[in-house]
C-alpha cells in the first residue's frame, strides 16, 4: 500500500487576536485550540486551503 502523506500543523499565534471568527473557526477545524497545539492531518487540497487561510498563525511540517 502507498503511504499517505501527512502534514503536522502547530498553532503559534492566537487566532482570537485577529477578531475574525472565520479564522478562529478554521483553526478549530484543523484541530488547534490553544497556542502550542499540534495536529497531524492528511495532505490534501482541503487541508492545504485551510492552512493557507491561517498561514500567519501556524507552522507547518510536511511528512512522508
Amino acid at each position: 500500500m502507498a503511504e499517505e502523506k501527512t502534514v503536522t500543523v502547530k498553532l503559534v499565534h492566537s487566532s482570537t487576536a485577529s477578531k475574525r471568527k472565520d479564522m478562529t473557526a478554521t483553526c478549530r477545524s484543523l484541530g488547534l485550540h490553544r497556542i502550542g497545539d499540534t495536529h497531524t492531518l492528511p495532505d490534501n487540497p482541503s487541508v492545504r486551503g485551510m492552512i493557507f487561510k491561517v498561514k500567519h498563525l501556524v507552522e507547518v511540517v510536511e511528512e512522508n
